[in-house]
């Protein structure tokens, strides 16, 4: 999900008494947030939820599916697979506050300072930012950094695409300016942007030559965060030490983070090695993904006997859509109908009980899991009104019947779901010939499922949903591919039909247009894998952005929820609303864990030596 911002014109954050104006009359702010007054004022010391007075030492090991070849950032997603936890070396100019929604403080930044009419933003750099050769970091740095990731990297040349130049206009002022005003969040998205050396990148490397941020390289970068590359073995594993003497260890959303001396990345090909691993302790800490192995893979000395702890934290700061996706690149996949018949013919219910323990609930929007943007019953009120303004773009279903996915789980739903599917798809031109699908000019109709044996859990759902579709008279293949091979096809939408996940924060923007939006169908590595190209969603994602209220803001995605829902662009998996973590017991947390930081591992965690010493004794 991409963290985003906004600032209501009635909701002013607190400004706090800078020793000067900002230009053009402008006041500074210290933070900004999109739902009001900020919680922290200007001289705030630290965030509630951290321990001021962690310890500082001691290991995490942290698990990672897949491989990597670069540490470029610039280039991730278009170019090679980035190390995980590469971003740990970079500060950004604001970072986000874990208890409150949607709220950013300065990092890099001291504050930022912007019109009523969102036109521009100015940042002013602290006076003591540095890079760990000690080098200041300067407007020319975020210059550099914003043209460097809006020029080469597609996700953030969509993200940026409104912020047209970035200029130095002080000693440590920057000026971004927008392409037209009213669009509230492009000051807090600018503040979001992190800062790359350019001293760095335009030098010369240790082999005497240019360094080019538009290649991969496993060249460790300079950055200026807490943690500093310090040894890896190439797409195996990488190792972090903490910068004891990091510039910024005192700035108040600093205090009480970034405890551990060394963060090692540790790096898998599949889930079944990794859980193997973990309990012979080989790393520390592991999200389990899969219900049934929560419920079965952990019945070992270690959990019994305490030493392995198994742990739930509620997840209260995103949204999310899981589903088979369809690609409407392919011509196959152009009618709605046969979209919807894929739908009748998951039996999400018994999937649940047989593969879940019926733990999970079925995604019923694409704002799962945040229920003020989830379209509901009929559109009404102001998202009535949204909907009008598009009324011959969308399907009349929209605006006469709720949403509703078909539910399975006992032999009679099934067929009667399945006689819909066979009805939708005779009603698009379909018809069964030898028990096979075949379309209007009789060629057989085929589906590719990419990428479950990448992920031995959505491998059991797709041999699970293969049955189904051969029901209907579907051939279906599932391809075999490791992660980098998936990682490249999804890159360049190269599949018919596979498994994707888009994640919505609390306040959706801009990220909208690239899940979703027409100009991102066609620019490789963006993450509208779908291909949509719909312009009733592009106009609605409009007025998310351009929304002048959070009441607009709410209504307008619960429109492009419901238009989206209708358009049937695939298959809905299911959602659970806490996250499992596995982990061994040496690491204390602050009594209190923020709302919207899940569990906070690892940066308000710290290595308990005490726990640690009880652990290796046992």
């Amino acid at each position: 999900m991409a963290p985003v911002l906004g600032l209501n014109p009635g909701m002013s954050a607190i400004t706090p008494a800078f020793a000067d104006e900002a230009p053009n009359g402008l006041k500074w702010r210290h933070g900004v947030s999109t739902f009001g007054e900020i919680k922290y004022p200007a001289d705030f010391k630290r965030y509630d939820y951290v321990n001021p007075d962690a310890p500082k030492g001691g290991v995490a090991r942290l698990f990672e599916l897949g491989t990597y070849d670069s540490f470029n950032m610039v280039v991730a997603g278009f170019k090679g697979t980035v190390a995980s936890g590469v971003g740990r070396i970079y500060d950004s100019l604001m970072d986000a506050s874990s208890d409150e929604p949607d709220t950013y403080y300065g990092t890099l930044a001291e504050a930022a300072a912007f019109p009523d009419d969102f036109s521009y933003v100015i940042y002013r750099l602290r006076a003591g930012a540095r890079w760990h050769d000690g080098k200041l970091i300067t407007p020319e740095d975020v210059v550099f950094s914003f043209g460097a990731l809006k020029t080469n990297s597609p996700m953030f040349s969509s993200y940026y695409r409104h912020i047209e130049k970035a200029e130095q206009i002080g000693e440590r002022d920057i000026k971004f300016t927008f392409d037209s005003p009213g669009n509230r969040e492009l000051p807090m998205i600018t503040g979001q942007l992190v800062v790359l050396p350019k001293h760095w990148w335009e030098g010369i490397d240790a082999q005497g030559n240019k360094r080019d941020i538009t290649a991969t390289t496993l060249e460790p970068p300079l950055g200026s965060g807490p943690y500093r590359i310090k040894e890896f073995a190439a797409g195996r594993s990488l190792v972090l030490e903490r910068v004891k003497d990091y510039w910024g260890k005192d700035n108040p959303n600093a205090v009480g983070q970034n405890n551990f001396d060394e963060l090692r990345y540790e790096f898998f090909r599949d889930d079944t090695v990794g859980r193997e691993a973990l309990k012979a302790d080989q790393f520390d800490w592991y999200s389990e993904r899969s219900a049934k192995e929560w419920s079965v893979a952990y019945d070992v000395p270690a959990v019994r006997d305490g030493r392995l702890i198994k742990e739930l934290f509620p997840v209260r700061n995103q949204g999310r859509m899981q589903g088979w996706v369809f690609n409407l690149r392919r011509p196959k996949f152009a009618d709605a109908r046969l979209r919807r018949a894929f739908n009748y013919a998951f039996d999400f219910e018994e999937m649940n009980r047989v593969l879940s323990s019926g733990v999970y609930h079925r995604d019923s929007s694409y704002f799962d899991g945040i229920p003020d943007l989830m379209a509901s019953g009929l559109p009404e009120g102001l998202e009535l009104q949204i909907l009008e303004t598009v009324r011959d773009k969308v399907p009349p279903d929209v605006f006469t019947a709720p949403y509703k996915d078909p539910v399975g789980g006992d032999p009679e739903a099934v067929r009667s779901n399945l006689r819909e599917a066979t009805r939708l798809l005779k009603e698009a031109g379909f018809e069964i010939r030898d028990r096979k699908l075949v379309d209007s000019s009789g060629q057989p109709f085929t589906v590719e499922i990419l990428g479950a044996s990448a992920d031995p859990g959505m491998e059991r759902i797709a041999l699970f949903y293969k049955p189904s579709l051969e029901r209907l008279g579907i051939t279906v293949n599932l391809r075999p591919v490791d992660i980098v091979q998936l990682q490249n096809r999804l890159r360049d939408f190269d599949f018919e039909l596979t498994t994707t996940v888009w994640g919505q924060s609390i306040s959706p923007g801009n990220e909208e247009r690239d899940f979703f939006g027409s100009q991102a169908a066609d620019r490789p590595g963006s993450r509208n894998l779908a291909g949509i190209k719909n312009p009733a969603v592009d106009a609605i994602i409009e007025r998310i952005i351009f929304a002048k209220s959070r009441a607009e803001q709410v209504a307008a995605s619960k429109a492009l929820d419901r238009v989206l829902l209708w358009n049937f662009y695939c298959v809905p998996h299911f959602n659970y609303d806490q996250q499992r973590y596995v982990r061994w017991d040496r690491f204390n947390h602050p009594d209190l864990l923020p709302k919207y930081g899940v569990s906070g591992f690892p940066n308000l965690w710290w290595y308990d030596a005490a726990k640690a010493a009880k652990l290796k004794g046992s």
